[in-house]
């Protein structure tokens, strides 16, 4: 196995779910934290290794691939010891698949990024009210996906239940979870909470959260 890099920052939900990833497969890698607001991104270095200058990104033995959906799959394809995190079954793949494009166009770039990228590029304020609307419809879908599974792909730990969680898990910064209504949502969760690499997601959370907080945003009525 060659060297293993993961550029990134906890914070970042899909950072996030390429740490579940790694710590699933029990693979060792070096960590280096990209300040974006700092614009090391934007670096000659890392624009050479990833034109598309986005976070995360993993560099295996001198490849570089980004998109957390991208190495995430590559991950499990080329390390893990079964399918059973990516299934080879076309059709529970399928199902894999679909639940990680969902989280990409719907959950984090519908309802997460479509705030979190005009806070900090534009310094919004106030939280329109379609975007709060676009985060209880994703609370919606999930708690539909889990309606007759105990995983968001199936019956078993996948890789989408990686994507998916992080992002979930930093929606309530801005629109909180009901458990009373959510309640295989919240099961899910709970579920996922117990994984004994789970910190690889909770502690970027909670310093997602103490950057929402630090904004002061309010939500528009």
């Amino acid at each position: 196995m060659g060297k293993i890099t993961l550029y990134g920052f906890d914070a970042s939900p899909p950072l996030r779910a390429v740490k579940l990833t790694l710590a699933a497969l029990e693979l060792p890698y070096d960590f280096v934290v990209v300040n974006l607001m700092e614009r090391e991104h934007l670096s000659e270095a890392y624009l050479k290794k990833n034109p598309q200058h986005t976070v995360p990104m993993l560099e295996d033995d001198g490849a570089c691939i980004w998109d957390s959906h991208a190495i995430i799959c590559y991950l499990v394809s080329k390390y893990a010891k079964d399918d059973s995190l990516y299934p080879k079954d076309l059709l529970k793949r399928a199902v894999v698949d679909q639940r990680l494009h969902f989280e990409s166009g719907v959950m984090f770039a519908n309802a997460l990024r479509s705030i979190t990228a005009p806070l900090i590029i534009h310094g919004l304020k106030v939280v329109p009210k379609e975007r709060i609307q676009a985060i209880t419809e994703v609370y919606d879908f999930l708690e539909n996906f889990l309606k007759d599974h105990d995983y968001i792909a199936g019956d078993h730990l996948t890789i989408a239940d990686f994507s998916v969680v992080t992002t979930v898990s930093s929606l309530p910064a801005f629109v909180e979870i009901d458990a009373a209504k959510y309640v295989k949502l919240t099961a899910w969760i709970k579920r996922l909470e117990k994984l004994p690499y789970y910190s690889e997601n909770s502690v970027g959370v909670q310093q997602f959260f103490g950057f929402i907080k630090k904004c002061n945003l309010t939500l528009e009525a």
